[in-house]
């Protein structure tokens, strides 16, 4: 199948892609492509106009910002996979992005496009969720920036600004301490949609005690959550806390049915996730306090 007739525009200047955005509630931002390319060809997405952002250099990029780490729109995944920057302050989402499709997709994909998608099973954006990062946009009314939870709805369902331009998504630098990560995530094949996933973050002191815990669960609802773990400070992340915590944290967590697994199913790999990931950053925090 072909896509359905469109206008293309390649802008020259942020402002001039913001503009042309504007100019038609119809439009549509082109920038790696991977998920609207599929779309189109399937009229699935029957956009008037096409507005290729790929190219512009104010749109590419990661870069420190006060505590923050800012990675720019159209920076593309393996970009941001590749970044010590990223793997040093932002560890969360270094271990999230090796189960971002695969290395093609990555090659094209960008960071900003998955988190604009707003598909609830997207690691970039379940990573953004747990860490509280936040999500900017261009738009009529100016700058405006988003938490995540006020930002995804549903599938695809986000409250991005009509005719915005989403510019960066500012992460924020990992917390004094010894902190580690871990994500981890079921699906038929690796790199295809998860059924189930779960990214956690921990900061241990110099004793191994919790000070920090960090947990989200994706893929299982309408968009991704981070749920409370909180109790978990102040231990030492023993394996019966873990489960302790994650079984009082995912109680009445909602899981969709549909053709690729059951709710129930769903709830069950999301508890066996989430205890693997905490379990995983646990033993990465402590890993490195020994380094």
């Amino acid at each position: 199948m072909k896509a359905a007739p469109f206008e293309y525009i390649r802008p020259a200047s942020v402002e001039e892609a913001r503009a042309a955005l504007g100019a038609d509630p119809d439009s549509r931002v082109l920038a790696g492509g991977q998920t609207l390319v599929p779309m189109l060809a399937m009229r699935l997405s029957r956009p008037s106009v096409l507005v290729d952002v790929s190219r512009l250099a104010d749109l590419r990029g990661i870069e420190e910002s006060g505590e923050r780490v800012v990675i720019r729109a159209a920076t593309r995944q393996a970009e941001a996979l590749r970044s010590d920057l990223v793997r040093r302050e932002v560890p969360l989402l270094a271990a999230a992005l090796p189960h971002v499709g695969h290395p093609p997709t990555r090659a094209r994909g960008t960071v900003g496009g998955s988190v604009a998608h707003g598909d609830p099973s997207a690691e970039i954006s379940l990573a953004a969720t747990v860490l509280g990062a936040t999500i900017h946009f261009l738009s009529d009314e100016g700058e405006e920036e988003f938490a995540p939870e006020d930002f995804f709805f549903g599938p695809t369902v986000t409250a991005a600004p009509m005719g915005g331009l989403l510019t960066h998504v500012a992460f924020p630098k990992r917390p004094k301490g010894r902190v580690g990560a871990g994500f981890r995530e079921v699906a038929s094949r690796r790199g295809d949609y998860a059924f189930a996933s779960a990214g956690a973050q921990v900061v241990l002191d110099g004793d191994g005690s919790c000070t920090e815990a960090r947990l989200g669960i994706g893929s299982v609802g309408d968009a991704p959550v981070a749920v409370d773990v909180s109790e978990l400070a102040g231990g030492t992340l023993s394996q019966q806390d873990i489960q302790a915590a994650v079984a009082e944290a995912l109680e009445g967590l909602d899981c969709v049915d549909d053709l690729h697994a059951t709710a129930t199913y769903r709830r069950r790999a999301a508890a066996r996730l989430a205890e693997q990931a905490l379990a995983e950053a646990r033993d990465a925090a402590l890993e490195e306090g020994a380094q």
